[in-house]
């Protein structure tokens, strides 16, 4: 089943203003992810491609959340000296 998205953007919020409510719009789409599943779904992928580049995705995740953890314990060493 698919996840049903609802955007309402009125000119009231953005008070007239085309150009906010086109970034606001944007904002909205790339937060909920609809751009990024629009993409992966232009074109079939095989299940086990589709697995290949989530297990990539968690493995970039983990690498970024360890590099992050080892400059903030850095910058705590630098600060104590």
């Amino acid at each position: 089943m698919k996840k049903q998205y609802n955007f309402k953007i009125t000119s009231k919020e953005c008070h007239g203003h085309a150009d906010k409510m086109i970034r606001k719009f944007i904002k909205m789409t790339k937060k909920e992810g609809i751009i990024e599943e629009a993409r992966d779904r232009r074109y079939y992928e095989k299940p086990s491609v589709k697995k290949r580049k989530k297990s990539e995705k968690a493995r970039r995740e983990r690498d970024r959340q360890e590099q992050k953890r080892l400059r903030v314990k850095e910058r705590r060493n630098r600060s104590n000296n």
